[in-house]
């Protein structure tokens, strides 16, 4: 079993420590806001004040954070896991960024002494504790293959896509589909509400159909449910979240010089339902707001 360290416990982050934890690795803690990791402790995590502390504790230094701002705060600093040395130490970089970020940050270990790599899931929170991620690794080979074992009881798939900076955007490329489908699927059910068939049945032909894509499988009830009104739980990805996602989308676009105007389409849409307050509800809600638009008497 190995000694690992987990910072950043949100859902995902908690998710992925529980999931260790369970497996017998002896996991510490940490996050900037201590009340999360309550639920950990009472499991048998230890807690760090600082992440140079965790990174003292651990071997493998696993971050899931929110985007480059958290990272910095986490790795750089007086007391980031590099003022801490990393020498010996692999840090396991998780978090949905652009590429730029984790290519910059990985210079930064290295410089420290550490190895580094980026692995990126596909997955919510319930694939996170069934070890049914899907991971997509970079970075040097014999630094994914010291963390392949941890990724492996974490991931239903593991693939290693190229060095670091490739998982970033491999990561970004497969969550576009699914993001820009969420706001296709609210579309097409604003051409068939009217014939007042159940959410349900509704979910459950869409994704017997050509067009339906995995989503509809692993979150149908919960899409289903949000169309009847309902508010699945738990919240596992939200809108902001996906909106972050899709700004992240955009820039890297840009910064390639493509457009993706479908994406950008999208963020347009999601700003507007969290400026009407859905900001933190699930992602399986989204379907539910474009056909809901103009009963809500929205411009």
């Amino acid at each position: 079993m190995a000694r690992i360290g987990v910072a950043g416990i949100g859902r995902m982050g908690g998710a992925i420590a529980a999931r260790l934890l369970e497996l017998g690795h002896e996991v510490t803690v940490w996050n900037r806001s201590a009340e999360k990791l309550a639920p950990l402790l009472e499991a048998g995590a230890t807690a760090a004040e600082t992440p140079a502390a965790l990174a003292g504790r651990s071997d493998i230094i696993l971050t899931i954070l929110t985007d480059g701002a958290a990272m910095e705060r986490v790795h750089g600093g007086a007391d980031g896991t590099i003022a801490a040395g990393l020498a010996g130490k692999t840090v396991l970089e998780m978090s949905t960024v652009r590429p730029e970020t984790q290519v910059a940050m990985a210079a930064r270990v290295r410089a420290a002494g550490g190895a580094y790599v980026e692995c990126p899931v596909g997955g919510t929170t319930g694939p996170a504790r069934n070890g049914k991620l899907i991971g997509l690794a970079a970075g040097e080979a014999e630094d994914v293959a010291r963390v392949r074992p941890v990724l492996d009881q974490l991931c239903r798939r593991v693939e290693h896509v190229g060095p670091v900076g490739a998982a970033a955007a491999m990561k970004l490329a497969i969550n576009l589909p699914l993001l820009v489908f969420y706001q296709a699927f609210g579309e097409a059910l604003t051409l068939c509400r009217h014939l007042g068939h159940d959410p349900a049945f509704l979910v459950d032909l869409f994704a017997d159909t050509s067009g339906g894509p995995n989503v509809l499988r692993a979150r149908g009830p919960a899409i289903a449910l949000a169309l009847s009104g309902g508010d699945p739980q738990p919240r596992t990805f939200d809108v902001d979240l996906i909106r972050k996602d899709l700004r992240t989308m955009l820039e890297e676009a840009r910064a390639g010089g493509a457009d993706l105007p479908v994406t950008a389409r999208a963020l347009e849409v999601y700003n507007g339902a969290s400026a009407e307050g859905w900001g933190e509800r699930d992602a399986a809600t989204l379907p539910s707001y474009w056909p809901g638009k103009a009963a809500r008497g929205v411009a």
